[in-house]
């Protein structure tokens, strides 16, 4: 059985992947697992679009990342939303 497609406003995945991170820092697969987990399977974010939407938030600066550790995890890119800019908004 194909894929269903779900056409959301532009700007959808930004507020996701924001919404996701103000629980805590994830790195950015985490984020797609959440964003998939909280909708009960029926949102999942592909790679070439999650990637591009990460760099675009960190460039915004609405997001900060850095390379650390999650628990037991190997070192890789650790995000967080940047509160200043969150409770500006």
């Amino acid at each position: 059985m194909p894929a269903h497609r779900i056409d959301l406003p532009q700007g959808t995945l930004d507020l996701l992947i924001l919404r996701t991170l103000a629980l805590g820092p994830q790195h950015g697969w985490a984020v797609s697992e959440r964003v998939q987990q909280m909708s009960s399977g029926v949102l999942q974010i592909q790679q070439g679009s999650l990637y591009p939407a990460l760099h675009r938030l960190e460039r915004r600066g609405w997001i900060k990342a850095r390379w650390g550790n999650i628990g037991e995890q190997p070192a890789r890119k650790v995000l967080r939303a940047d509160e200043k800019r969150a409770s500006a908004a």
